[in-house]
């Protein structure tokens, strides 16, 4: 597992055993990636992202890579914090990132009262942790941490099916890539709600 472009291309990261953390692929990672920039590398400049679920840190690290502002990692798991933690001090990152050891719900509660509003949001939660998917989805479609221009971005195995709308947030593209796919939601405008 590398980091795919950006300051720190082709710099190795660690990883934990077990199917818990189960990083997302440097493949699918360098799809996602080329969407979001869709040819403009500087497309990410400056953008402040949350990665949910965050495991080895791996999409998180990439966007830094690739010039986000800030990213809050977000994990649970003491263990998978410290490999975090191991990849960020292995690439000299020493800013730009807040790690919060802390579930979800708590995790919200912490960023609302820091007023972040994030640009985009990863969520890649244990295939197995399906009712992970639509608790988080439906937090975030009532939450001010997105906002109207916010993509949400949920990794899940192709064969589940995380959900078309959640409140105003609603899926607009779904893509598959091997065993993985990826679904992309935004918040609905006003005239779509209605319309």
């Amino acid at each position: 597992m590398r980091v795919i472009a950006g300051k720190y291309r082709s710099r190795p990261l660690r990883s934990l055993r077990g199917l818990d953390i189960r990083p997302t692929s440097d493949r699918l990672r360098e799809t996602l990636f080329n969407i979001l920039t869709a040819g403009n590398p500087a497309a990410l400049r400056g953008t402040l992202w949350l990665d949910l679920f965050a495991g080895t840190g791996a999409v998180g690290i990439e966007a830094l890579s690739r010039g986000a502002k800030q990213v809050y990692f977000v994990e649970s798991s003491a263990a998978a914090a410290a490999v975090i933690r191991d990849n960020l001090q292995s690439l000299q990152i020493e800013k730009g990132f807040k790690l919060l050891l802390d579930e979800l719900p708590q995790a919200f509660w912490r960023m609302e009262r820091e007023h972040v509003a994030a640009d985009v949001v990863f969520i890649d939660p244990p295939y197995r942790m399906t009712e992970a998917y639509r608790e988080t989805l439906r937090a975030l479609a009532d939450s001010p941490v997105i906002w109207a221009m916010s993509m949400v971005i949920a990794e899940h195995d192709k064969k589940f099916d995380p959900g078309e709308e959640f409140g105003q947030l609603r899926r607009f593209r779904k893509l598959v890539q091997g065993d993985a796919a990826l679904s992309f939601y935004r918040m609905a405008s006003t005239a779509e709600l209605h319309g």
